[in-house]
């Protein structure tokens, strides 16, 4: 392990080029993904330990990256305190939403047991996977997941009616983030003692509201989670999306190193940070819609910062998109590693 590029980054050590993994890289655009999704649906993936340490390593082989992360969903914590949940061809579903109940909190009975599946294919992943290859465990930040356990899997993306509830019950709003913190402390204890070296928190929803909200009610329970992770030695990753100026406002204390989403340039965002801070991201994945030539041109205007700031692991902005071509995401992988990073 001593030869991962990521954990020397992340260990503040110098390395030749930046080190990169991609968000949603298990799946979506691989070839040798889809075949498997032919015959075989989430879940089935998910809860078998062998398939799912396949699917995890998948990238690894197909697109040669520096990491593998675990395959697997937000969503299995909602799962885990005991929300019906299915991962149909049209998404995951919940049977009956929190805000539909009339005492949301009433309806909870946390059971970390019922996460113990995820932790055997961890368990398979170590034992299977290249050794200069680490695996990153991850979960998602208590206000991603409570949008979701409250309004459902909708085809809205700005949880209208979650928001309301937050602002009408904020009291109640309180108490589920705790109890949500308390299971994902559990899981991130349980990931790491299973094999993980890296963790990252997703927070694709943090832009949703108001950012003195967002920092009143969620900040605490970040800092609980990064406190539980980075206290087992584990690097701590934050992502937390469409924050904005809030990045200015994230502390040490809070992450080892923060992905940037794609709206802020890796420069402003480096004059934003705190500098004890890593940064990891932040390319648009739309670009790789674009012809070859067009993403090596916008590829190119990385290479200064990454000349300069050995704390900087390239990601892209957010995960992969469905229908991106597997060759463009092959070419920014062999891209990566075929440039002079001027260091």
């Amino acid at each position: 392990m001593n030869n991962s590029i990521l954990l020397k980054t992340l260990a503040g050590e110098k390395t030749e080029r930046p080190p990169f993994w991609f968000m949603r890289q298990a799946g979506r655009v691989l070839p040798s993904y889809l075949k498997l999704k032919e015959k075989h649906s989430f879940w089935e993936m998910m809860q078998n330990a062998e398939m799912g340490a396949k699917v995890t390593l998948l990238p690894v082989d197909d697109l040669g990256v520096d990491a593998a992360i675990l395959f697997s969903d937000i969503l299995v914590i909602p799962y885990a305190m005991g929300m019906g949940l299915d991962f149909t061809d049209r998404g995951p579903e919940f049977d009956v939403p929190l805000i539909e109940r009339d005492n949301p909190l009433k309806a909870l009975h946390p059971d970390p047991e019922k996460l113990n599946y995820i932790y055997e294919v961890i368990k398979q992943v170590v034992a299977t996977k290249p050794a200069h290859i680490p695996l990153i465990g991850f979960c998602g930040a208590p206000l991603t997941v409570l949008c979701y356990m409250l309004e459902g899997i909708g085809r809205s993306k700005d949880f209208p009616k979650t928001i309301k509830y937050i602002y009408q019950h904020k009291e109640t709003i309180k108490k589920l983030v705790e109890s949500i913190t308390e299971l994902s402390i559990i899981y991130a204890k349980t990931q790491i003692k299973s094999g993980i070296k890296v963790f990252q928190l997703f927070e694709t929803h943090a832009g949703l509201i108001p950012f003195e909200l967002y920092k009143e009610l969620f900040f605490p329970a970040v800092k609980k989670i990064a406190a539980a992770v980075r206290e087992e030695n584990i690097p701590f990753i934050y992502f937390p999306k469409d924050i904005g100026t809030g990045i200015t406002q994230i502390t040490p204390d809070m992450c080892d190193y923060l992905s940037i989403d794609w709206q802020t340039p890796m420069e402003v965002a480096r004059k934003m940070v705190d500098t004890n801070i890593g940064l990891q991201g932040n390319i648009d994945p739309r670009l790789l819609y674009s012809d070859k030539a067009s993403i090596e041109r916008t590829l190119n205007t990385y290479v200064n910062f990454g000349s300069k700031n050995q704390d900087w692991i390239i990601n892209l902005g957010h995960g992969f998109l469905p229908d991106v071509p597997y060759e463009n995401a092959r070419f920014l992988a062999d891209w990566i590693k075929r440039t002079d990073w001027k260091r």
